[in-house]
């Protein structure tokens, strides 16, 4: 199992004044595969707490995969790439690429996520949307990929119907 991480980024989310469901879509997502999620956090948008949250479950937790939700968009607060961006070690365009094409398929305004995908270390970081629906969709498209991805960055050899 890919042991994950899903950090939503909410400045209204933070302080209780919005229930988080964006989640919880994560998590519905996420099951039948070879995934379980072992860290659930909220913070508000703001770049040293995404980098902190991002860096504890990178370098001390090791956790495979990390999903952020929430500060993709073009609003001033909106900080969650670029905080991303400064802790890779690479970035991995195609992914926040599929993710974006998916979501045009859906809706014109998949074209302003500015989401991104990168490694850190052993670590996968993915940005997705923070609405349920957009996070939802936008992990559905990269899911196919995720366990080959996983086993490169990783080195644990998972296929299809078993764990080696």
């Amino acid at each position: 199992m890919f042991r994950v991480g899903i950090l939503t980024v909410s400045d209204k989310g933070s302080r209780g004044e919005r229930e988080d469901t964006t989640h919880l879509a994560i998590r519905e997502a996420l099951k039948g595969g070879p995934f379980e999620v072992v860290a659930y956090e909220i913070v508000p948008d703001e770049p040293p707490l995404i980098k902190k949250a991002l860096r504890l479950w990178a370098d001390r937790e090791g956790l495979d995969l990390i999903l952020t939700n929430g500060g993709t968009g073009l609003a001033p607060r909106d900080k969650t790439p670029e905080a991303t961006r400064e802790l890779l070690d690479k970035e991995v365009p195609g992914l926040a690429e599929l993710m974006r094409l998916k979501g045009l398929e859906k809706t014109p305004m998949a074209a302003l996520s500015r989401g991104l995908a990168g490694v850190r270390g052993k670590s996968l970081i993915l940005n997705l949307p923070g609405s349920p629906k957009g996070a939802r969709e936008s992990l559905e498209a990269v899911l196919p990929v995720l366990p080959h991805a996983l086993n490169l960055i990783t080195g644990k050899a998972w296929r299809e119907g078993h764990h080696e």
